[in-house]
This record gives C-alpha cells, structure tokens and sequence, in this order.
C-alpha cells in the first residue's frame, strides 16, 4: 500500500491506551492492534509505553516480576510489551519508544545538578510531568501521523498519578481534536449470579474523570461478549458514545484475532473520525491469511522449551511466540512442551520428558540454577538427532555440552558458572571486565553477524546472505582458545561478528552448527526479538521444517501437505 504524504501543517495525532480494574488485561496487545489498524489504513505510526515503576528500565528485574526483558535494535531493555508493539506492527521500536518513572526522574535529577531549572524548587508538577510530556513528543515528526502511547498499571495507581497528570495536560495542550483516549477495563461475569457485572468498569472511569481525563473509547475486556444492553449500560453510566463501547472479549485461538475483532466493530473508522484524519479502507488480506492459517493447522509438532522460569507464561514471550510464527508459516502447530531446567537433574528419568519430542530450544538466562539440566537436553539432542536451536545461553550451554562430551574436556563451564574451571570455554567479554553496574551495560542491541560458509545449514536459513543483522543481551563469549579443538571434532563457526578485519582471530562467535547433525544450530544473538507473524526469522523457520521431517522422517503426510526442508 503506499503510504500519502501528510501535510507538515498538520499535527501529528495522539491515542493514549489508559486501564482500570486490573492489570494483565492485554493493554499492550490492545495497543498493538490500534497500530495494526492504523497502518493497514496507509497511516504510519509510532507506538510507546509509559511505565509507572521507579526502575530505570526492567534491565535488572527478575522475569517473574514482568516477564521477559525485550530488547530493541538500539539497545534498550524494555517491557515485553514492545515486543507484541513490533510483531503486530512489523516494525521496530526504539530507547524512544519505552519510558519508565525510573528514567523520567533520573533525567530531572540530573538535569537539577547541572542547573538547568535556575535555581526554583523541582516538583513532580510541572518538572516530571514537563519530562513526561518531552517524552510523548519524542515520537512526534512530519513523517508520523498516529502516535499510541500506552499507560501501564491501573487509574489510581499512586505511582501512576504523574503520568495521568502529564497526558491530561498533553492533551489540553495539543487540543482535544488531535488526541483521542481510550480506556481499558474489565468486565467481570459472575458465576454464581450468572451476569456480567459493569459495576468496576464505570468506578474505574469514574477515578479516570476525577484526574481530568474523559475517555473517548471503551474497550471491555471480557470473558463473554457483551449484550447489547450491557453496552447501552456502560455508555450511559460512563458517558461514552454506545458505537465507542467496544467488546473485547477472549479470542478463541491467537490474540492475532484481535485486530479483526476490532474491524468488525468499526474501531478503524471510529478511530478516525474522532481524530480527524481521512477514512480510508482498512486492508486485512494479509492478517486474515496469517489468522486462517493459525486456525487450520495441517499437523501439529511438539517443541520443548528447557528454561528456569518455565512457570512464568511470559518469561520467554518472544520465544514461544516466534516458535508460533515459524509453525505457522508452515502451515503447523506448535505444541510446546514448557520443561524446568532443573527438573531434568533431579529426576532419575529425565530423559522420559524428552520422549517425543521433535525439537528442543533453550533459552537465554543467567545463573547457574537449571543449568546442569539445560546440558542433559542439549546431549539428548546431539545424540538422538532431534533439532536442537540455542540462543544465547543456548549456544553457550551447547558449546560447553560438546566440550565436555566429544572433546572430554570434563572440567569445561563457563565463568559464570565457575570462575575456576580449568577449561573456561566461555568466559566474560573484555568490554565487561571493568564494569561496575549491572544495569543497561550489557552488549546491547544489534550487531553485524558475517556468515562464513555458504554450505552451511546458517546460510541455507538466512538465504545465503553475507552479513544479517541480530539482537544482543549478554556478558560472556566463546573463549576462541578453543575453535581449533572444536572445529577439528566437526564444531562449525558459521557466523562471526569480526570488529576488524586485519585481526579476524580476535572475532566474536555468533552461530555454530553441527554440520553431521539434522538441525543443530545455536546463536549467541537473539532472533526471537525479530520475528512477526507475517515475517518470522529464518532460524525459527528452519528449526521448525526440521523439527516437521523429524516427526514425519521427511515424508509427505497424505493430506497434500508439502514436504518442509530443515530451511523452511
């Protein structure tokens, strides 16, 4: 579709995503879908997130607190919810594109100490809430029609009350027509009374009017869909137009319906006119394809993910989502099988849990709890022939699961496991040796990866490119006193990242790959944080066409369905 130029006289629109009742109620996913929207309109779009919390990013926080840590090509860490920003709206996002209270203090602060306020008394009002607004207006530029800026937690959150404040006056200063608001909340059903109850949804409005903000939208998360007279309901009681009550009700496969859910309901026109940008349609062709092939699996495979955080369903968002994506593309479902790391060393019949599987991924981590375990899936997958795909600790872990089992290096670990292994076969990064905090220091961010052997599995996936680029988030490296051992027992290197040219031993592992094995490929990059729906990475792609001929032995299964090669 190509995209019309706007009028540099024209502002950019604003849509701020705000939430109430609960937390957890897809925020993120509702944002993305907006932008979903927008874009397929022709419109281009930015999209952001506003974090109440005090962390300066999530970089430091255990995933159980907020799942993952996502990371973008300019190497912020951030919410997971950059993450369903970029795989529904097939574009990247950037340090621009997340805020967390954290940040916006640490820049008062330091902007305090240079003395840039003149010598006046800082205050949350209109110091932080002036850096809030800087921060919205970041996005802002002659070439972006639609900014969405999503506040996370809930209305009433104390720690949530500058953000509210600053995108009340955001509005008022921009002018109502050109900012629109749209709020979130749950609608919950009764069971035992056996009715839906609107009753927290017009209180959780109620405390948004009370901050100054009127919202435009309605969108009502909901585990029935809403009658028609629950919705006359809430437009009553919560002053909002009956055609701007949207129902959101649970999708009954992929939160990739929810885009279509939205079309059905006219949000993209209604959208549109509150903001007084041009209607134009909405082309779903695309999106309505990928969906149907989501719903009309031609066969399933059974994917184990080994990880530590396996009971925390977004500790590895962008990884499982990726591992769908990949089986999408290929017509298949994923069945993932989550399997706790640790839980492999301390059952005697571990190796039960891998049977029949027909691939394994581990994921990146830290520390060394699970660690152990991550090795025994790793050898189970050498040996047996079953696709295996590492990333980042992945292929650390791999590396140091054939130096102990092929090189009978018995000793090899990494130095974040044991700082005193006499065969440190990963070791940390000479840019990491001097560095104090562990916040927002790690090798952050995308990196060139040169593919060196156009032969290998690597190239096949990448379609046979030099150079690919890939997302970073780690402290440690292949220690390259031991590339000869290894490729002289048939360990492949086929991608470096090579700083320079004139000194190509000093150069960073990035991929290896058994070349004997059925898929055997890890990464020290992270792939999963490039992938889309309509666009998934060609590493996922070709681990799953492995992971498809090794439960079919690569036979046509009857049905018409395509024989897939291990490069997708």
């Amino acid at each position: 579709m190509t995209t019309p130029k706007r009028d540099r006289d024209n502002p950019t629109r604003h849509i701020f995503i705000t939430g109430g009742v609960a937390s957890s109620l897809g925020k993120g996913i509702a944002s993305a879908s907006i932008g979903r929207l927008l874009i397929n309109m022709g419109f281009r779009v930015r999209i952001q997130k506003l974090d109440p919390y005090l962390n300066v990013d999530p970089g430091t926080m255990n995933p159980f607190q907020h799942g993952e840590v996502y990371v973008t090509d300019d190497g912020a860490e951030t919410d997971l919810d950059l993450g369903h920003y970029e795989r529904f709206l097939n574009q990247p996002c950037s340090k621009h594109s997340t805020v967390t209270a954290g940040s916006i203090y640490q820049t008062v602060i330091q902007k305090e100490r240079a003395g840039k306020y003149n010598g006046g008394t800082v205050q949350v009002i209109p110091h932080v809430t002036d850096q809030i607004k800087e921060t919205i207006r970041a996005l802002d530029a002659p070439d972006v029609d639609v900014v969405i800026s999503e506040v996370g937690g809930t209305v009433g959150d104390i720690e949530g009350l500058p953000f509210m404040e600053a995108v009340r006056q955001f509005a008022h200063e921009t002018g109502r027509a050109y900012t629109c608001f749209v709020h979130l909340a749950y609608i919950p059903f009764i069971r035992a009374a056996g009715e839906i109850k609107t009753k927290p949804a017009q209180h959780s409005v109620q405390k948004l009017r009370e901050i100054g903000i009127i919202p435009d939208f309605m969108m009502c998360r909901s585990e029935k869909g809403l009658t028609k007279d629950v919705r006359e309901k809430l437009s009553l009681f919560c002053n909002v137009e009956t055609a701007n009550v949207i129902d959101l009700a649970d999708v009954p496969v992929s939160v990739y319906e929810v885009p279509q859910v939205l079309v059905k309901q006219d949000v993209h026109t209604l959208l549109c006119k509150r903001l007084g940008l041009p209607a134009r349609e909405c082309d779903m062709k695309a999106w309505d394809l990928m969906v149907s092939h989501i719903k009309k699996p031609k066969d399933t495979v059974t994917i184990a993910l080994v990880g530590k955080y396996i009971n925390h369903q977004d500790a590895y968002k962008s990884v499982t989502e990726s591992i769908d994506h990949a089986a999408f593309s290929h017509l298949l479902k994923a069945n993932i099988v989550r399997i706790e790391s640790d839980s492999l060393e301390k059952d005697d019949a571990w190796m039960e849990k891998l049977k029949g599987i027909d691939g394994i991924v581990v994921p990146g981590g830290f520390g060394k709890r699970g660690f152990e375990g991550k090795l025994r899936a790793i050898r189970f997958a050498r040996e047996s022939g079953v696709p295996y795909l590492g990333l980042c600790l992945g292929m650390q872990a791999a590396s140091i699961e054939f130096a102990r089992n092929v090189l009978g290096l018995a000793d090899a670990n990494s130095t974040e496991m044991n700082e005193k292994s006499k065969d440190p076969i990963i070791v940390l990064m000479d840019s990491q040796r001097d560095v104090v905090q562990i916040g927002g220091t790690m090798r952050l961010g995308t990196y060139p990866c040169t593919l060196t052997k156009k032969t290998s599995r690597t190239s096949r996936c990448y379609k046979e490119v030099d150079v690919v680029l890939e997302r970073h988030r780690h402290r440690y490296e292949f220690n390259n006193a031991y590339r000869q051992q290894f490729e002289q027992a048939g360990m492949q290197f086929t991608g470096l990242y090579i700083p320079d040219a004139a000194a190509p031993d000093n150069s960073l592992v990035e991929i290896i790959e058994l070349k004997d094995h059925p898929f055997f490929l890890a990464t020290q990059a992270h792939p999963e944080f490039k992938s889309s729906p309509v666009e998934p990475h060609p590493l996922f792609r070709g681990f799953l066409g492995a992971a498809w001929k090794h439960k079919t032995k690569g036979q046509v299964d009857g049905e018409g369905m395509h024989t897939i090669s291990a490069e997708g």
